[in-house]
C-alpha cells in the first residue's frame, strides 16, 4: 500500500462504528457475516454493510464466499458473504520510518553471517548497497526520460527521507531509522550509507555521491556533489 493509502485506512477507523466493527471481526476465531457483525453490535444490517464494505475498500478487511450450512450442490443456496482481517501491513509514522525494511537488512545479514561465517557488519553493507541499487535502477527504468537527480529527490522522498536541496547537496532531513541510529549508531548509519549510495548508483549520472556527515537533527548521510578523479587516479569499488 501507498503512504496515501495506509493515512486513507488509518483514518477510516476514526470513525467509531467503523472501529467497532473492525474489532469485532479481527477478534473472531473465522470470518463473519453481516448478520453477526449486526447482532454483535446491535447495528442495523445496512449499518454493518456500510461500514465492513468501507473496511474492505481501505484494504483493513477481505470478503471471502462460503456456504455455512457445510451444504453442497443444487439447493444448497447461494454462499454468504464474510469478512475477515486483511492480509496487508497498515502501518502510518509521522515522520515516516522504516524499522521494517532495516529489520529485514539485519536479519538478511544474522542468517547470512551464521550461514556463511563473513562478517555480519560486511554482509549487511552489502545487502544494504544491493537494495538501494536495486531500488534505483527500478526508479530509472520507470521514469528513464528524466533527469536523474529529480528521480533521486522523488525516490528519497518516497522512503521518508525529506531531502532538501540545498547549494548542489541534498540534505536529507529526516532519518527513516531514527530510534535505531540512536542506539546502533555505527551499525545503522553504515548500513544507511551503503544503501544511499547503491540507490545514487543505481540511479546513473546524478552528480551525487553519499558522505557520513552527522549533524543532528539531519540524518547521518548527505549527499555533495561528486568530485571528478585526478588524473592517475584508480577506478574505485563503488559497491562495499
Amino acid at each position: 500500500m501507498s503512504r496515501e493509502a495506509q493515512i486513507s485506512a488509518v483514518a477510516a477507523l476514526d470513525e467509531p462504528t467503523r472501529r467497532q466493527l473492525y474489532d469485532y471481526v479481527v477478534n473472531q476465531p473465522g470470518p463473519v457475516s453481516r448478520d453477526d457483525a449486526a447482532a454483535a453490535l446491535d447495528l442495523p444490517r445496512t449499518t454493518a454493510a456500510f461500514h465492513l464494505d468501507r473496511l474492505v475498500d481501505e484494504k483493513l478487511l477481505d470478503v471471502i464466499y462460503e456456504r455455512r450450512t457445510g451444504r453442497t450442490g443444487p439447493g444448497a443456496g447461494r454462499p454468504a458473504k464474510l469478512y475477515r482481517r486483511s492480509d496487508q501491513h497498515v502501518a502510518v509514522s509521522l515522520p515516516q520510518r522504516h524499522y521494517d525494511l532495516a529489520g529485514r537488512l539485519l536479519s538478511g545479514a544474522v542468517e547470512e553471517a551464521e550461514r556463511s561465517g563473513e562478517s555480519p557488519r560486511a554482509i549487511l553493507d552489502q545487502r544494504a548497497y544491493q537494495l538501494g541499487r536495486q531500488l534505483g535502477e527500478a526508479a530509472h527504468a520507470a521514469d528513464g526520460d528524466g533527469n536523474a537527480r529529480d528521480i533521486a529527490l522523488r525516490e528519497l522522498e518516497r522512503h521518508g527521507f525529506e531531502p532538501r536541496s540545498d547549494d548542489g547537496r541534498i540534505v536529507l532531513a529526516n532519518c527513516p531509522f531514527h530510534a535505531l541510529a540512536q542506539d546502533y549508531t555505527e551499525i545503522v548509519c553504515g548500513m544507511n550509507l551503503a544503501l544511499l549510495g547503491g540507490l545514487l548508483d543505481g540511479l546513473g549520472t546524478t552528480g551525487l555521491t553519499a558522505r557520513l556527515d552527522p549533524a543532528p537533527p539531519f540524518c547521518c548521510v548527505r549527499m555533495e556533489p561528486a568530485q571528478p578523479p585526478s588524473p592517475g587516479d584508480p577506478t574505485p569499488d563503488m559497491a562495499p
